[in-house]
């Protein structure tokens, strides 16, 4: 009976201990509480939910006898803004190729004569994606297309009258129904390099959050640490200084966090398929300024914080901002402007563009993301230094 006793008042002293520790750091305590919610938050109100309209361009052959004014095809094309109306398919279709555009629709010729042959036409809508989500999406806005089509055919077939009845109906015969019922249908070609699965789309973007949390957890976690077990202090009277240690920092976590990435990348190219058709020296050089960027933002929460508990809240809170933040879930341009601006602070929304691009399409025509990397990771590593250095000052 005394040993249990004993044993319930040492468990009692250790919980009692947890509680105190706890309540001594009460903002650990509200960041855990309110960091979550906070997210949620600003993802709640910062979705809208809203599709940018795809630029496109129609193409309209000469020989078509189709109108070729604006206005006659803005409320046809349902979710796309036509921004010009050309007559050659060639450079529409380079202009795709190059991402400037997001699609090109090319219009049947001769579409009334193929009508009254039998013969239903097809309209071409090409675009360059490599979300398959995004691939899906542009075949639910040609069908709509092709549906607003074929009423504007019947609606002008019907208003002619009694005249265009008659002759439609010595041509019975050799009209079928189906052609009759919907005149056109609409064909996809997706222009980009490859049509990635679903696994082989999103491999390169998990790829980029692991670098991030990665290097973010293990520089703050070495730092943090060195900080609250007094080993700064003895930085403080050894010759060593602040940018030694975060140049320190920064090489040895960089070596580790390179020797990780080579291995996840042979993995999903070897093992799960996903497709590398960019240059490995510049996919090295983007995972190299995405691990810059992680592990100068991981010194700097490292500065920010006051203990390892709230290094690893702070690592989490990221984490989770960053899968919904950063394009890996949802398309940032669904988010209202201001969250959009903050989410390109987040190293890894460059990271997946990116990473996505070399491996999937051989190049990238967004070079700003990596000098916006570059610039993340000077502005973290300025004020990471101006912080260490203010604590490492010899007094």
């Amino acid at each position: 009976m005394i040993a249990l006793l004993q044993t319930i008042t040492r468990l009692l002293a250790f919980i009692s201990k947890e509680f105190i520790e706890v309540t001594r750091r009460p903002g650990a305590i509200i960041s855990l509480i309110l960091g979550p919610f906070l997210i949620m938050s600003v993802f709640g109100l910062g979705y809208n939910g809203y599709r940018h309209p795809l630029e496109t361009i129609i193409v309209i052959p000469p020989q078509s006898g189709l109108p070729t004014d604006l206005s006659t095809y803005r409320d046809v094309a349902v979710g796309m803004d036509v921004t010009q109306i050309a007559p050659d398919a060639t450079g529409p279709l380079e202009r795709l190729r190059n991402r400037q555009i997001d699609a090109v629709i090319i219009a049947p010729p001769n579409l009334e004569k193929a009508f009254r042959s039998g013969s239903q036409s097809v309209i071409e809508v090409h675009i360059n994606v490599t979300d398959p989500i995004q691939q899906a999406y542009a075949g639910v806005l040609a069908a709509r297309l092709a549906s607003e089509v074929n009423a504007q055919i019947i609606k002008q077939a019907a208003s002619q009258g009694e005249q265009y009845a008659l002759a439609a109906g010595q041509q019975s015969v050799t009209i079928p129904p189906y052609v009759i019922a919907s005149p056109t249908r609409a064909e996809v070609t997706n222009e980009a390099p490859i049509a990635p699965a679903v696994l082989s789309f999103y491999g390169p973007a998990v790829l980029a959050l692991i670098l991030q949390h990665l290097a973010v957890t293990l520089v703050a976690l070495s730092l943090v640490r060195e900080r609250t077990s007094g080993i700064i202090e003895l930085f403080r009277i050894s010759p060593i200084s602040t940018t030694e240690i975060i140049i320190g920092k920064v090489l040895a976590f960089g070596v580790l966090s390179a020797a990780i990435s080579a291995v996840t990348v042979a993995l999903l190219v070897t093992t799960l398929g996903v497709p590398l058709l960019g240059s490995p020296l510049l996919l090295g050089a983007v995972i190299a300024l995405l691990t810059l960027a992680s592990l100068a933002l991981g010194l700097f929460i490292a500065e920010i914080s006051d203990s390892e508990r709230q290094t690893v809240q702070l690592s989490l809170l990221l984490l989770l901002a960053s899968v919904f933040f950063s394009g890996f879930v949802l398309p940032i341009e669904e988010f209202t402007p201001p969250v959009r601006i903050a989410s390109y602070l987040l190293p890894v929304t460059h990271g997946i563009r990116l990473i996505q691009d070399v491996m999937l399409r051989g190049w990238t025509n967004e070079a700003w993301e990596m000098v916006a990397l570059a610039i993340i990771a000077v502005v973290l590593l300025g004020l990471t230094y101006v912080l260490l250095r203010r604590g490492m000052t010899r007094a």
